[in-house]
């Protein structure tokens, strides 16, 4: 014990427990006194200086043989900012319900740094490895955490947490050591004092829990690599940006945002990839703007069914393998060009679908419409096929000129633009039952009354609407007074029904085209 004389009693004795990794707590046993937020009431009895936590994590005590080193202190005052950058540390590091100013382990080697319910004033852990779990769990952290590239052979654990944000430029934080003066980032546009964790590029081998963690400011983990999964449940996430969740260009084994998860601010991930379930159940997602960015990424399930969402979501050009929701899943405005699924679960009606392609902000996108058909045909419902290609028929028709407009509500009300052409057959059965009324009652004269023939009204009505004379009744007899009308109508119905007919039947107009 090289510093014996010059220790308090409360670090002589983490001083001895140092080289067997035995704990040393200086709590007193009440749980409302034992809280690290009033550790300003706390004596000279349960102070330690943060040198002599350093140095003893450094080798400044004698290492006894069979035993491992570990710094395991609970109910402490940490006098001073633990610093500990570009060290290599040994000795796994354990604080519990300890109060300190900030920690700084950037581009320190580590083995396990276990955090737990202390008031920290800031964790700074920038390209650091942590061989082992790196836990904050039921931690108050004042000003962030910062481990944007670090390395975590373990898991990273946040959950039951509060972290706030750094203060803004040209302000200090509480301990004055970890003032952020950075310039704003080109990938985000926004300063870092707007976001509680910034962990841009940070890759964990485990899982990443951050469950119940309540965050004024946002999650910034750009890049970040996941395999273990990222496990939000819980979390409240109030940003001072636009954005609460900035996930872009990250790869997870799974990603839950789930029970009572709420977000105020964008949650946006962008061009990732996510190997399992993408869990948004359960969820508050509000933003001014756009509640929830999903473009360009590829995940194997994505599960939207959220308590409350307000704001735009957008969906554009990410693949997804299985597209499980509900009509409620989406607010009045969503944006779905370019997204593909293979496989989609809920209780919607082919109605319910055509109306959620039809909240795109953005107009008229075929692609929607094209998609959603394939998806139908796949499981066998071609008709349901074909109601959503006539929908899409419809709003195209609708962002054309007057006379285009025009001659799609003719095929429209005539034959479904080639995906109703049994309506063509229902207006030549009406027009055939209305001409033989009307031929039945006034009958036309004969053109050549030495022509010996017999008049039948139906024969004469059906020649009449045929564009091509049959059965040359419409020579041999003429219509009189008003039935000469009903006799045009006829026939320029019969060309109207035929060119309908032929255009249904083109390969522009036919389903699949």
């Amino acid at each position: 014990m090289r510093r014996s004389k010059r220790l308090t009693a409360a670090e002589r004795a983490l001083w001895s427990a140092f080289p067997s990794g035995d704990w040393v707590d200086l709590r007193n046993g009440e749980r409302e006194h034992d809280d690290p937020a009033r550790a300003h009431t706390w004596g000279r009895e349960r102070q330690i200086r943060a040198e002599v936590i350093t140095e003893l994590l450094l080798g400044a005590a004698e290492r006894q043989p069979g035993r491992v080193p570990a710094l395991r202190l609970a109910g402490a005052r940490v006098v001073g900012d633990l610093n500990l950058s570009e060290s290599a540390l040994e000795t796994t590091l354990h604080l519990l319900n300890c109060h300190a100013g900030g920690v700084d382990l950037t581009d320190a080697t580590t083995r396990s740094v276990r955090l737990r319910g202390c008031e920290l004033d800031r964790v700074i852990a920038s390209r650091a490895q942590v061989s082992g779990v790196f836990d904050l769990n039921g931690s108050t952290i004042a000003h962030g955490v910062r481990i944007d590239n670090a390395r975590i052979e373990g898991q990273l654990r946040i959950s039951h947490a509060t972290v706030g944000s750094p203060p803004p430029p040209g302000a200090s934080s509480e301990s004055g050591h970890y003032d952020v003066r950075e310039p704003e980032s080109p990938l985000v546009g926004r300063s870092q004092h707007e976001w509680a964790i910034w962990a841009g590029g940070v890759a964990v081998t485990g899982a990443v829990f951050l469950r119940e963690l309540t965050a004024t400011g946002g999650i910034r983990m750009i890049g970040g690599a996941f395999p273990g999964g990222l496990y939000l449940r819980g979390a409240q996430i109030t940003a001072l940006g636009p954005i609460a969740i900035n996930l872009d260009y990250c790869t997870a084994g799974a990603v839950e945002l789930d029970d009572g998860f709420t977000a105020r601010g964008t949650v946006r991930m962008r061009s990732g990839t996510i190997t399992g379930t993408l869990f948004i159940s359960d969820a508050t997602l509000i933003a001014e703007d756009r509640s929830l960015h999903v473009t360009h990424m590829q995940i194997d399930e994505l599960v939207l069914l959220p308590r409350h969402i307000e704001g735009e979501v957008n969906l554009r050009y990410s693949r997804i393998g299985v597209l499980s929701d509900r009509p409620g899943s989406y607010p009045s405005r969503v944006l779905l060009d370019g997204l593909t699924y293979e496989s989609m679960r809920g209780t919607w009606s082919v109605d319910d679908r055509i109306a959620w392609l039809a909240r795109d902000t953005r107009g008229y996108r075929p692609h929607p419409y094209e998609q959603l058909a394939a998806w139908y045909r796949r499981i066998g419902h071609e008709s349901d096929a074909r109601r959503v290609l006539l929908a899409k028929r419809r709003r195209q028709t609708g962002t054309r000129r007057p006379r285009a407009r025009m001659a799609g509500a003719l095929l429209d009300v005539t034959v479904g633009y080639g995906y109703r052409s049994w309506l063509a057959g229902v207006w030549a059965a009406l027009l055939l039952t209305a001409g033989t009324l009307v031929f039945s009652t006034w009958r036309p004269t004969k053109v050549d009354p030495d022509e010996m023939r017999t008049f039948y009204p139906f024969v004469y009505t059906l020649d009449l609407l045929v564009p091509v004379s049959v059965f040359e009744a419409r020579g041999a007899w003429e219509p009189v007074g008003w039935t000469v009308w009903v006799a045009w109508t006829l026939i320029v119905s019969g060309w109207v029904l035929a060119t309908a007919l032929i255009a249904g039947a083109t390969r522009i107009l036919r389903p699949g085209a």
